[in-house]
């Protein structure tokens, strides 16, 4: 399975954009995001997202982001979109000219949350890593595509078999930037089985 042109998919295209083998770039278009009701009780499901399907309930996916998101909320980073009312998405959302947040939003069943640390505003580009055992999902971030630190693990509804998974980047705000994908991966599941306390019979 490859992250290729071949076989990638739009949810909502954007007007300016470029595939190419080895590195994508995406133009944000300005007030597109992704957000469901929790705490601002709005729903905003109209930002651009480039995937690719699989029904592989193993694998790791590897990418790097670098964005010149310089407008409040500015972001792009990876996505797991199933439908507007559950997807995963993990990314670098500017915030001012002193620090962003690193953070990563679930949504199930059409509520969102939001999980952030704070990080230089200086850090333009950032490695994700994306995993998958069946319906659970590890998302990490390296700063230099070596060492990667675990951000969250989570359980997304309906990721039953088929899904769909791959790259974002959106502008909530009045703005707009380029954010380019580069060092794209899919690989076997790195994410390794759990090996300690053993799970309740009736959860099985």
């Amino acid at each position: 399975m490859n992250f290729t042109d071949t076989n990638l998919k739009w949810i909502r295209e954007p007007s300016k954009y470029s595939i190419e083998n080895d590195k994508i770039s995406i133009v944000t278009e300005p007030y597109t995001d992704l957000w469901q009701k929790t705490y601002y009780k709005f729903i905003n499901d109209n930002a651009p997202v480039l995937q690719t399907e699989t029904s592989d309930k193993y694998f790791s996916f590897t990418v790097k982001a670098y964005s010149k998101g310089k407008h409040r909320f500015d972001q792009c980073g990876i996505a797991v979109y199933l439908d507007s009312e559950n997807w995963i998405k993990s990314s670098i959302e500017y915030e001012n000219t002193e620090y962003q947040h690193l953070g990563s939003v679930v949504t199930n069943a059409g509520y969102s949350d939001w999980a952030t640390t704070e990080i230089s505003a200086d850090i333009k580009e950032i490695w994700y890593r994306l995993s998958r055992r069946e319906h659970d999902f590890k998302i990490e971030y390296s700063f230099n595509g070596k060492d990667y630190k675990q951000m969250r693990i989570c359980h997304l509804n309906n990721a039953n078999d088929k899904i769909s998974f791959g790259i974002y980047a959106c502008s909530p705000e009045n703005s707009s930037f380029q954010a380019v994908f580069t060092n794209m991966q899919i690989t076997e599941c790195i994410w390794a089985a759990h090996n300690g306390q053993q799970p309740d019979n009736n959860l099985l």
